[in-house]
């Protein structure tokens, strides 16, 4: 099944994983100290973040480091970004309207 990243971000644990290794690159034990619920449930947060790329692993002998890959978040920014021109038009539009209101004034 391809996944993509809305879905990895749709889950408020995923998106605390994601804060969490945005730092640094973190061991599934180091993630799991995070949160309280099972190792087994962070697991399967981890697949999905690594089904959708948002997460690579390496291993260092017999240790797996889960590590962010920023250049999938940049999707996010992309799709925002249609959103925010729209936004910053509108805010322009009444930031106009209210100056031609306070020169009536």
């Amino acid at each position: 099944m391809r996944r993509d990243i809305f879905q990895a971000i749709a889950d408020p644990t995923r998106r605390g994983i994601i804060a969490l290794i945005a730092l640094q690159a973190m061991t599934p034990s180091a993630i799991a100290d995070h949160f309280d619920m099972t190792r087994q449930a962070i697991s399967k947060h981890m697949r999905i973040l690594t089904e959708c790329e948002v997460v690579s692993l390496r291993e260092e002998g017999r240790e797996i480091y889960y590590q962010l890959e920023i250049d999938k978040m940049k999707e996010i920014d992309h799709w925002l970004e249609q959103y925010r021109r729209i936004w910053e038009g509108r805010y322009q539009k009444l930031d106009q309207l209210l100056k031609t209101i306070q020169k009536r004034k």
